[in-house]
């Protein structure tokens, strides 16, 4: 999560005000600086700064526009930092044709490449869409494809809403403008015949880079995750006729953070099994560094603690492999019982679900962070595979 601290004020002495020269605007010279920073950076999202108007010098967009089409779908490893805000929506549709899906992907193509428009009147900014299909989808196109199977039952999973488990379809918006999550979502909602709203959350994300940033207890989260494409293939990337996708899970997750912050910082630590202000594991290292469960102290207990969450999530235990993390806290504010509705929704990407249900059931037998924690909503997708304007969203699903 938040990996940044700052460091005190700036005690440099404030420069005397230069004037411009005559017919140079100081902006128009920044965004031509950032202009050719970004061509010598390259990297996977591009920099757009539009045009200047010769009047106003003013650039039509000014941002980092994350790319839609390709192999896979943005809004999973791309961009690698998060945006800072989510809406994810869960739809219901009727019947199981799928042939909407080439219309929302041809949709959001244009979304993201169209400049400015009466919906994104600012550009589209670093918008991205990530569609997803329900297991009941899935199964009518064959009963063992990847996806087709539902999440089981989990520890205080009776507990949820009928209406906030499963879905056919999954929206996910997200954009460093968290006013354009809303009109977004309608739009390419009305693409789609006959759907119903399951259910929705808006999510948001402190400073932080890559995937790891501050989860609402206040320690980092999303350090050991797969990295580069060699581990994203092994871990996240389905292949054959779905290569490209992945399954998700979106589990959200309301915290009891006033009973949690009442520990002592010790306990906090203990049940976190990583420190809480640099995330360095509790067995040493930085943050970055995993856990080293073998470590003892010398009165022969496990520097990472038995039942913390470290330790309990740790692969090693399930056989499992590496999730990729996104996850986005929320706060809707007070519940029906007057106590905070507020936590995180838990956003993981794999190549098995098997990865998710492992995990998820160790941490129900001998996670103490799981106490604090109560599902709201819970639900898994097939992320189709990427797309562009020739080979339209969901045409792999024609090949099965």
């Amino acid at each position: 999560m938040s990996q940044d601290t700052p460091t005190g004020p700036d005690e440099r002495p404030t420069p005397t005000a230069v004037p411009d020269p005559p017919g140079l605007n100081r902006r128009r010279l920044l965004g031509l600086g950032l202009a050719v920073g970004a061509v010598a950076g390259g990297g996977v999202a591009a920099v757009a700064l539009g045009t200047f108007s010769a009047d106003t010098a003013e650039p039509v967009v000014d941002s980092i526009t994350v790319t839609a089409a390709g192999v896979t779908q943005a809004g999973v490893d791309r961009p690698e930092t998060p945006q800072k805000h989510c809406l994810i929506s869960v739809l219901d549709v009727t019947g199981t044709e799928v042939g909407f899906l080439a219309t929302l992907g041809s949709a959001v193509l244009s979304l993201v490449t169209g400049g400015r428009s009466d919906l994104l009147p600012d550009g589209p900014g670093d918008l991205s869409v990530t569609i997803g299909i329900g297991p009941r989808l899935v199964a009518t196109l064959g009963a063992d494809l990847p996806g087709s199977a539902d999440l089981p039952d989990f520890a205080g999973d009776q507990d949820i809403s009928p209406s906030a488990r499963g879905g056919d379809l999954l929206l996910a918006v997200h954009s460093t403008d968290p006013s354009v999550l809303g009109p977004v979502s309608t739009r390419l909602r009305a693409l789609v015949p006959g759907e119903s709203l399951r259910w929705s959350q808006h999510g948001f994300r402190g400073p932080g880079t890559g995937t790891v940033v501050r989860n609402p207890l206040g320690f980092d989260d999303g350090i050991i995750v797969p990295r580069g494409e060699a581990e994203l293939a092994e871990n996240v990337w389905l292949d054959g006729a779905l290569a490209g996708g992945t399954i998700c899970v979106i589990r959200r997750l309301k915290l009891d953070t006033t009973g949690f912050q009442a520990l002592t910082s010790s306990r906090q630590e203990a049940v976190i099994g990583r420190h809480k202000v640099d995330g360095s594991p509790l067995s040493g290292g930085g943050r970055m560094d995993e856990v080293n469960l073998g470590l003892k102290s010398p009165d022969g207990e496990y520097l990472v603690p038995a039942r913390s969450h470290a330790r309990a999530a740790h692969p090693s235990f399930t056989g499992s492999g590496l999730m990729l993390r996104r996850g986005y806290a929320y706060d809707n504010g007070s519940g029906t019982d007057g106590s905070a509705d507020a936590g995180l929704m838990f956003i993981c990407f794999q190549r098995e679900l098997r990865t998710f249900v492992a995990t998820q059931q160790r941490l129900d037998e001998v996670d103490d962070l799981m106490s604090y924690a109560t599902p709201t909503a819970s639900g898994t997708f097939l992320i189709l595979p990427g797309y562009s304007s020739t080979a339209p969203l969901g045409v792999a699903l024609n090949t099965l």
